[in-house]
């Protein structure tokens, strides 16, 4: 039998955002006959057996914050000694290259970047070494992961990093399963609408602030709209102010974090990405992959490459609250009740294709770096 080679996947939680969302799809579908495979959860202490499969085992750092968690990790790659340490998590990813210089020679690490980095940088929401810090570390890495070219040319721009040491692997989407959900679940939404759906960490990045006063001059058009947020994070009690201010409470719903926002997908009439900036948000492919019609900012090359002249799709022209308006109002006047569109587009994200990839970049990584 082959040998199987050992690999750590590395993340914050589980039940996190799309970030750690791709990792746990990764931990469920990457071969088990070609890789031991192990979870690595940062900041987390215990976890629910139920939602990891057999066969993965799951190592709980317990830390406060991730950067807590250091000596655990150090700790944890000398008792496992992996051929591959994956990260998923741009803040993580910073601790595991800080600390790569303690791990057992020959500990080839990936990196799997999940925003853009000159938006993330340019928007003033980090400390401002952290520029510094991903120039410093990231050259640490064997191999940064992108989601799309766009990302990748800007990482190499802005960091200076050689294209050679960049790949570009899609988000995988369980694509069959969510078109079998959307297609039998039921309406939670008891309204007739228009029904707008948007999900996301509520964070400053994510322009739920922008969406409510967007949604707020749009209901003068549409005043049977509703709203409905599927998200929880630190700007929830400031959105909730705005919506009251804005006299439009009534009609927006925080729904908290849901785990599955295809729960949602049934009677929306379409989904709407409000970010200022955006690396590929699995919300987004998750909408396309059931067929929703897609509203989006510009909020990366990326998307913007991914959507445009794609039918059922409209991009704002700028990062406004009146072009995102706009563009609301063009998507509603085009689209029939419930239409939905086949989004072929959605095929290279499926799992089986995604996870290939990855595995190709795996496999490729451990034979380049044999002696």
């Amino acid at each position: 039998m082959t040998k199987r080679h050992r690999v750590l996947l590395l993340i914050p939680h589980l039940g996190g955002g799309g970030a750690e969302q791709v990792t746990e799809i990764l931990a469920k579908n990457l071969s088990p006959y070609k890789y031991e495979l192990h979870l690595g959860l940062a900041s987390q202490a215990a976890f629910d057996k139920k939602l990891v499969p057999e066969g993965i085992s799951v190592h709980c750092l317990g830390g406060r914050r991730v950067r807590d968690s250091a000596f655990r990790l150090v700790k944890l790659v000398w008792q496992l000694r992996p051929a591959v340490i994956l990260s998923g998590m741009t803040h993580l990813n910073l601790l595991v290259l800080l600390l790569r210089i303690f791990y057992p020679p020959r500990t080839i690490v990936l990196v799997r970047q999940n925003a853009t980095v000159s938006s993330a940088l340019g928007f003033g929401s980090l400390p401002g070494y952290t520029g510094l810090l991903y120039r410093l570390f990231y050259r640490r890495a064997d191999r940064v992961i992108c989601q799309s070219e766009a990302m990748a040319d800007d990482l190499c721009t802005a960091l200076r990093i050689s294209q050679a040491k960049v790949a570009v692997l899609l988000n995988p989407v369980d694509v069959d399963r969510i078109r079998t959900f959307a297609a039998n679940a039921p309406n939670l939404w008891h309204s007739d609408g228009p029904n707008l759906l948007a999900v996301g960490r509520l964070s400053y990045e994510k322009g739920f602030d922008i969406l409510l006063e967007a949604f707020a001059a749009f209901l003068a058009e549409y005043p049977s709209a509703n709203l409905g947020i599927a998200g929880e994070g630190t700007c929830e009690a400031a959105l909730r102010a705005q919506a009251a201010a804005l006299g439009i409470d009534s009609k927006v719903r925080f729904l908290g974090h849901v785990d599955f926002p295809a729960l949602y997908f049934p009677g929306a009439s379409l989904l709407v990405v409000s970010s200022r900036h955006e690396g590929m948000p699995n919300a987004m492919l998750e909408a396309a992959a059931a067929g929703l019609p897609l509203v989006s900012m510009p909020a990366s090359r990326g998307i913007v490459d991914l959507l445009r002249a794609q039918p059922g799709t409209w991009i704002a022209g700028d990062v406004s609250a009146q072009a995102l308006r706009a563009s609301l109002v063009k998507a509603l006047q085009t689209l029939k009740p419930g239409e939905r569109f086949a989004h072929e587009w959605i095929n290279q994200f499926r799992i089986e294709v995604a996870v290939k990839a990855y595995e190709d970049l795996i496999d490729a990584t451990i034979d380049g770096s044999r002696p």
